[in-house]
């Protein structure tokens, strides 16, 4: 995408937010996010559309059944670039065609990137080359977090109704995230935290506690027993991180049930959702986790996975 590339050639050393393009609703969504993240970190904005059948040099593009999506692809980029670019004239941006196939195009790409955004419609549909089976693949194998956003997602949608209307100048939406006090979560924190921090909004710590199968039958003192448990630990866990991150206002919130279906109540009304991805050797198949694939499903808010060990 030379035309694109040369409109601001500047050489970046940064990490940049990389969004990736398809030419969906959901894409686009995910690009108008990306940027305004970028805006937010003080970061360059890189676009990618991922195309195998992208003709090499030698490749005769005038044949018809190569230049029609061809120019497809070139518009896809132009046209996002463009729009941004307008709405956004302070940000840098980036964007590039890429030969290859869209999910380990955008793996590759997560490498190299702060974050990663792509467009999302909670795999419940077939249309869209970032819905569906490449969105839950990219998530499952990239080494940084994965940002999914769904159609619609506008920059209204980050901030809190101004007498029931929506507002981009009205205070941001509550950041949540998914803590889990059983293992390690720091690089999950780090980001939920960071992102608050940006915001300048309330962190909602959300950890899912429940009785054992064992302890089914137990009575209220087992039950009040294994709850103080679990908010003595949500409070040690979080303790360092209220004090490097003083500014940050911490919710506390405990509820009992699964992790999956209390983080799909409690991540209504926010406006960012943090989850953590355990990182897996396996080097076949889509693995996010039970809880992470659960969400990505059913949370209609833009939400990010952070892998962690």
């Amino acid at each position: 995408m030379k035309e694109v590339e040369e409109v601001k050639a500047v050489t970046v050393m940064t990490r940049p937010v990389v969004a990736g393009l398809d030419g969906s609703r959901e894409s686009l969504a995910a690009a108008d996010w990306a940027a305004r993240e970028a805006l937010r970190r003080g970061l360059p904005l890189r676009l990618v559309h991922a195309w195998e059948g992208m003709p090499d040099e030698d490749t005769d593009a005038g044949l018809p059944e190569i230049r029609a999506p061809q120019h497809h692809a070139r518009r896809v980029l132009r046209d996002a670039f463009g729009l941004l670019h307008e709405r956004y004239p302070r940000l840098y941006i980036a964007a590039e065609q890429v030969r290859r196939k869209p999910g380990p195009a955008l793996v590759a790409e997560a490498e190299s990137a702060e974050l990663l955004v792509i467009g999302s419609k909670g795999f419940s549909g077939v249309s869209g080359l970032m819905a569906g089976s490449v969105a839950l693949a990219t998530v499952a194998h990239a080494d940084r977090p994965v940002v999914l956003v769904r159609a619609g997602e506008t920059a209204a949608d980050e901030h809190l109704a101004d007498s029931g209307r929506p507002s981009a100048g009205t205070p941001y939406r509550d950041v949540t995230v998914a803590v889990d006090i059983g293992g390690p979560c720091d690089e999950v924190l780090d980001l939920a935290f960071r992102e608050a921090e940006l915001r300048r909004a309330p962190l909602c710590a959300v950890h899912a506690w429940h009785m054992p199968l064992t302890g089914a039958a137990a009575g209220a003192e087992e039950r009040t027993r294994i709850r103080e448990e679990a908010e003595r630990g949500l409070t040690r866990l979080l303790e360092p991180w209220r004090v490097k991150h003083p500014g940050v206002v911490v919710r506390e919130n405990l509820r009992e049930g699964r992790a999956a279906h209390v983080l799909v109540r409690a991540a209504v009304g926010s406006g960012l959702l943090v989850v953590g991805r355990r990182r897996r050797a396996a080097a076949v198949g889509s693995h996010t986790g039970p809880v992470a694939h659960a969400l990505l499903h059913h949370v209609l808010r833009p939400v990010v996975v952070v892998p962690h060990d």
